[in-house]
């Protein structure tokens, strides 16, 4: 049984403006979701990419994926919270293997649970998101993402992921005053590998920064961009 010491934030409304998510706060304020803010980062290697194997299999590789990803999740956070329905989940095959791929060889590691599938949000950033979880990890307070892959994935492709850890880090530390300095990437693939990838958030903050700054620079027409900053 896993131990939860829970922290408790007010949930989120989200709105989509001009296909992009945004959360909105408790004081009214309109934020980006980091998985927004990140999605026009190496835009032009996903557009050759769909280019090279044409829409109908870049689609169908991408429903694929996100479906996969979503149920693995789900078993995950189930798991977690000591709700784990086995006969249910066992109906998902592939997703259930990696599950059980994932949680012999990782989520064993993971204790003091403080939250799942929370809504987060920071107003230094202006900027916000959804995390998996944020728990110990080997004795360790971090922020835990888990990633379906595929086939193995490489340091190199890994950046997005530790920017947005770093980024939920950062929101956490400043909604609740407890400091996040470990963040956590578990991969499995669909070969059954699991990927473990653990990082110091403080070489992300400056590409944090970075990447939010170029965001709104792209966006400053839309209209909750204001005199270069964000109004409710």
């Amino acid at each position: 049984m896993f131990k939860h010491v829970p922290v408790v934030l007010p949930e989120l409304a989200t709105e989509t403006i001009d296909k992009k998510r945004y959360y909105i706060t408790p004081d009214g304020n309109k934020y980006p979701s980091i998985t927004t803010v990140l999605s026009t980062r190496n835009k032009q290697g996903l557009f050759e990419w769909r280019k090279r194997v044409g829409d109908s299999v870049a689609n169908h590789i991408s429903r694929t994926a996100a479906s996969r990803g979503t149920k693995v999740h789900q078993m995950c956070e189930d798991y977690l919270n000591n709700n784990f329905d086995i006969e249910k989940h066992k109906k998902n095959f592939l997703p259930y293997c990696l599950f059980t791929q994932l949680s012999e060889k990782a989520l064993c590691k993971i204790d003091n649970i403080r939250a799942q599938e929370i809504a987060l949000w920071s107003d230094k950033y202006m900027l916000a998101g959804r995390v998996d979880c944020i728990a110990e990890y080997d004795g360790v307070l971090s922020v835990i993402d888990f990633k379906t892959s595929s086939r193995e994935r490489k340091e190199e492709y890994n950046q997005n992921y530790y920017i947005q850890a770093s980024a939920y880090a950062e929101m956490f530390e400043e909604r609740t005053a407890q400091s996040i300095d470990q963040i956590v990437i578990l991969v499995v693939t669909e070969d059954g590998v699991v990927q473990e990838f653990v990082k110091d958030k403080a070489e992300f903050i400056p590409l944090i920064e970075e990447v939010c700054t170029d965001f709104r620079k792209d966006n400053e027409n839309e209209p909750i961009f204001t005199d270069n900053h964000i109004t409710g």
